[in-house]
């Protein structure tokens, strides 16, 4: 008899976890066992209904009856919770994945804490940790959760590093070519993208205010945004090869990345269109545009798509490529659930597609 998953949800209330919380509570093989929700245990208050959090998820099958508890590691082991997904701030998932591993949980995290191997790239974050016995013993289990790269690895990880939004629709989009060997890395590669507003998290600042993000458009994070370190380390490009520019969109949600570069050698349009389509054959979240054809936010949004497609210059070797998704589910919540499907064998896309 084929055993039930038992999952849990900690950081329920954010952007992120209201996305996760939809997706596991619909999701075709955990129909008969309820995610368990959790916030912080020092939180003020009763059990929280799920509902008042998030009224969208208000249906007439029993979810009134759903209550976000304070989290306790006996909780867990009462519950029977098999895998923890966490959709919590860095330095919380830093302190939480070590205790939860050696008590035998799979974890999913969706913050940057687990993401990155190389120390340099890590430095960004400030982890308090960094360097202890436990926390390289601990990123030496992590696996980055991008199944397209890494399905093998994923199935059985006890810790998958949920990659982040921007680096979700850069690395898609360049992969398959760096990985051919035709990029010409001297002349660099440029990634121009676009969020919107929901990527900066639930917690609201003077930039993410209404008065500011609307009718606007706003570089940041030039030369300096976290997420850089995690395209390099997995496009396994240096520093030069790559500028990374992100812009705030006055939109809720998605992604719009668009990247140049050139090839070393003229190329057809075929031989690139050839090149993705082998790349991602078995990738049942990614889609493909016909060249000349390029993906747009509304297509990808509140999908679990990463959509891409590019242009190829009149002379063979410069080439655009525009990729698209949306950043709440490929991005973050639907990546995670995508990645639950891979560790438990279940089909990629189910509860997704």
């Amino acid at each position: 008899m084929k055993k039930k998953v038992q999952t849990a949800v900690m950081g329920v209330s954010g952007y992120a976890g209201m996305e996760l919380a939809r997706l596991l509570l619909r999701h075709p093989q955990l129909e008969s066992v309820t995610p368990l929700f959790l916030r912080r245990a020092e939180t003020a208050g009763h059990a929280t209904p799920l509902t008042e959090l998030h009224p969208h998820l208000l249906d007439n099958n029993g979810s009134r009856s759903l209550h976000v508890e304070a989290f306790s590691w006996d909780l867990l082991k009462d519950r029977g919770v098999d895998v923890l997904f966490l959709a919590t701030p860095h330095e919380q998932s830093r302190e939480m994945v070590p205790e939860a591993i050696e008590r035998g949980l799979r974890v999913i995290d969706l913050s940057g804490a687990w993401r990155l191997s190389e120390a340099q790239n890590r430095a960004v974050y400030k982890f308090e940790d960094e360097g202890s016995a436990t926390a390289v013993s601990v990123q030496a289990k992590s696996v980055y959760g991008m199944p397209e790269l890494y399905r093998e690895e994923i199935k059985d990880a006890e810790l998958v590093a949920n990659p982040g939004c921007y680096p979700t629709s850069v690395i898609l989009a360049i992969k398959p070519l760096l990985a051919s060997g035709w990029v010409d890395l001297d002349r660099g590669i440029v990634s121009d993208s676009k969020s919107g507003v929901s990527g900066a998290g639930k917690a609201p600042s003077a930039k993410t205010h209404f008065m500011y993000a609307a009718d606007n458009l706003s570089a940041y994070g030039v030369f300096g945004h976290r997420h850089t370190g995690e395209m390099l380390e997995q496009l396994g490009l240096q520093s030069r090869q790559f500028i990374f520019t992100p812009h705030l969109l006055p939109i809720p949600r998605g992604i719009f990345s668009t990247i140049y570069l050139s090839f070393k050698e003229p190329k057809q349009v075929t031989e690139i269109e050839t090149c993705y389509r082998k790349f991602y054959e078995n990738s049942p979240m990614v889609r493909l545009f016909p060249a000349g054809q390029l993906p747009q936010i509304q297509y990808s949004v509140r999908t679990n798509y990463c959509d891409i497609g590019f242009h190829l210059a009149a002379d063979g070797r410069r080439c655009v490529i525009v990729s698209c998704l949306d950043n709440l589910l490929k991005g973050a919540a639907g990546q995670a659930v995508q990645n639950l499907n891979v560790m438990y064998r279940w089909s990629e896309s189910e509860g997704l597609a």
